[in-house]
């Protein structure tokens, strides 16, 4: 279970706070959406919670313990926006074993199952697949690293309505496994899925924690 307690992120070069006392509990195997405007602090938050920069203020638990920065890097994985801009291998194997090349066949094999790409080639180039699959690949980058939290960044952004759909129900099933972090300024596509949903303006949250949403 991951908890915030009254986070907040004043940089020395901003004239008001970007973040301002948020908490929340997120429950394990669950999917939390937090809907904003840009600008509204969506992407500094999961920066925070990806232990890429350190709160102002405040406290974030897993379970019972107080986590820091490096500790976070380990917890949490983060598929930026747009995250096909940050593919650096040359290969899908080569993308999947950054930072990890001790990983073994069997292992980069289920986890592009575990995202629907099984029948594409692990030699073919990252940015030669469709949209689609450059955004299953990303999901897959994190996946293999195994964190417990899966943070993502409007992930149906410049996506068609087909390859939104199918997105979708990937994070569907991914939910059944994994604690699930979205950030969007629009909430109309991952609503039904979201088990809980906030909405963040100029740095605060609006609505109350843990507003349960009515199931379908």
């Amino acid at each position: 279970m991951l908890t915030l307690d009254r986070v907040s992120y004043h940089p020395a070069a901003s004239a008001t706070p970007i973040l301002k006392q948020i908490s929340f509990t997120l429950a394990p195997k669950k999917m939390g959406l937090i809907v904003g405007p840009s600008g509204s602090g969506k992407s500094t938050l999961l920066e925070i919670l990806a232990g890429l920069v350190s709160p102002s203020k405040g406290t974030l638990h897993w379970r019972d313990q107080e986590l820091q920065p490096e500790t976070l890097q380990q917890l949490a994985g983060l598929v930026f926006q747009f995250p096909e801009r940050h593919f650096c291998g040359h290969t899908v194997l080569e993308e999947l074993r950054i930072g990890h090349p001790e990983l073994g066949a069997e292992q980069v094999a289920k986890t592009l199952e575990s995202v629907g790409l099984s029948a594409i080639s692990q030699q073919a180039a990252p940015h030669a697949l469709s949209g689609g699959q450059q955004r299953r690949l990303a999901l897959a980058v994190q996946l293999i690293r195994q964190p417990y939290l899966l943070l993502l960044d409007e992930p149906t952004a410049g996506l068609d309505w087909s390859m939104k759909q199918q997105l979708i129900g990937l994070l569907a099933e991914l939910k059944k496994d994994w604690s699930l972090l979205v950030v969007s300024h629009d909430a109309s596509d991952l609503e039904h899925l979201a088990d809980y949903c906030w909405t963040l303006q100029n740095g605060e949250l609006l609505t109350k924690p843990l507003e349960m949403l009515p199931v379908a």
